[in-house]
């Protein structure tokens, strides 16, 4: 298989990177670019509980057992090997791995470190790796990923979200990051969207190059959805909302 196609989501907490994250694997499916690795590498991983999956083993928990006695019979390699396999959520079009807890308060490199083995391992049986990170844009580096295909940037729909947004945007070369592509959803808007937002929405557009490849409105369904704990893979193709996040998927990546 070819080099598979990263998608990151990047934006403050609060914006619904992993509600679009669940959206998106849903939509990837659904147009049939899989098999997709989607990677929850916020330490507070929750996006699980959107899919309706359990987590059996992170790579956190991976990467402690490694570090302590391996069995007799089998080599470090191996032993890693066979761990991140059991670590993998296997559904139908999609693989799920969870990065989990740090080692210790404040410390996130040395599982990040891990997780970046892990991911190089495994990319080469994926067309798409699909990343929902934690608030901030430095652990991208961090986690090996500095080829990315599609940079989404995630906002909510006040000024200083998309302000926030236009930030996160900017200080990606001094990461040197290199991103084939970067976009602005902003999520939870209201509709008709206010003058007011659409405006800063365009003075963002316009100074930080950023182009917008759409508004995602509130959805009571949702928020029902969550709340329910029913996954969001299993969300009614005809939803509103869900029409509407597709329309904006396709904008990003074709409607083909």
């Amino acid at each position: 298989m070819a080099t598979p196609r990263v998608i990151a989501l990047a934006g403050k907490g609060g914006t619904g990177k992993t509600t679009t994250a669940a959206l998106l694997l849903k939509y990837l499916v659904a147009r049939q670019k899989t098999p997709v690795l989607l990677v929850d590498a916020d330490p507070n991983a929750n996006l699980n509980e959107l899919l309706g999956l359990k987590v059996g083993l992170t790579v956190g928990e991976v990467r402690k057992e490694i570090k302590g006695e391996i069995p007799a019979h089998i080599s470090r390699d191996q032993f890693m090997e066979m761990k991140l396999h059991q670590a993998l959520i296997e559904e139908t079009g999609f693989d799920l791995l969870v990065m989990g807890q740090p080692d210790g308060p404040g410390c996130y490199c040395a599982a990040n470190q891990f997780l970046a083995m892990s991911m190089d391992r495994l990319a080469s049986n994926y067309q798409y790796i699909l990343v929902d990170n934690e608030a901030g844009m430095e652990h991208l580096s961090r986690l090996n990923l500095t080829a990315i295909d599609h940079l989404l940037v995630l906002s909510d729909p006040s000024a200083r979200g998309v302000m926030t947004a236009g930030r996160i945007a900017e200080i990606i070369k001094p990461l040197r990051l290199k991103v084939a592509a970067k976009w602005l959803i902003v999520n939870r808007t209201p509709e008709p969207p206010p003058a007011a937002l659409v405006s800063r929405i365009e003075e963002t557009v316009r100074e930080a190059g950023l182009p917008l490849a759409g508004l995602i409105p509130a959805s009571d369904d949702l928020v029902n959805r969550e709340l329910s704990g029913d996954s969001y893979l299993g969300l009614d193709p005809g939803l509103p909302v869900l029409r509407q996040a597709y329309a904006v998927f396709d904008r990003i990546f074709g409607a083909g």
